[in-house]
């Protein structure tokens, strides 16, 4: 597999090796060994999710508090999302930049969402299905948002379908009700960069 660190630092777009023949394909979407050569610390997976998402449907940003916070390692089993990841670390010198990467069921790529950052994406099909690896079970008094469509962020989400049908964002009322970055900075919600960097090296070291 490919890794490549996006523009956010931390996070991770992952391209498999794909494996073709007549009867389909093979691919191994995580490997623990590759993981933890290019993060420094293994994966430790207590819950793994699975989300079917309508065209349109944007969930996040999502994240959890630092410790011991949530990573994500997630892909797109079938259909098409934007997936996006948000530096949402107070002090991080790319703190409010977001990176994105496109996951579906042709190059099946994966990324990885360490512990401190925010996360989101766009479903670009009706029935896309996310599979998402977490590094700790949902937690709803530390889970927190920020609104996708804050302007300050100014995310490009897709305007048009895979189908190239025109998409209309579909929010879940608590992710309609969530705050912009500056809010949510303000009310003391976001992790802090040195707190996240500490939180990860403690990872490394075990």
């Amino acid at each position: 597999m490919q890794v490549r660190e996006l523009s956010v630092p931390g996070a991770l777009e992952i391209t498999p090796r794909q494996f073709a023949d007549d009867r389909g394909v093979f691919l191994e979407w995580f490997a623990g060994a590759a993981f933890g050569e290019a993060v420094g610390h293994d994966l430790t997976l207590a819950q793994a999710n699975c989300s079917v998402s309508a065209a349109g449907v944007l969930r996040g940003i999502h994240f959890a508090d630092v410790p011991p916070g949530q990573a994500k390692y997630v892909t797109c089993a079938r259909g098409a999302v934007l997936d996006v990841v948000v530096d949402i670390r107070v002090g991080s010198p790319t703190f409010g930049q977001w990176d994105s990467v496109l996951l579906d069921d042709v190059d099946r790529r994966a990324i990885y969402v360490p512990e401190g950052l925010g996360h989101a994406f766009m479903s670009l099909e009706d029935d896309s299905t996310v599979l998402y690896l977490c590094s700790a079970p949902y937690a709803p008094g530390r889970e927190h948002g920020v609104h996708p469509l804050d302007a300050d962020l100014a995310i490009a989400w897709p305007t048009q379908g895979r189908d190239g049908r025109p998409l209309t964002p579909l929010l879940s009322p608590k992710d309609a009700e969530a705050p912009s970055l500056a809010d949510a900075q303000a009310q003391g919600l976001l992790p802090v960069a040195a707190d996240v960097e500490a939180f990860v090296a403690g990872l490394r070291d075990r």
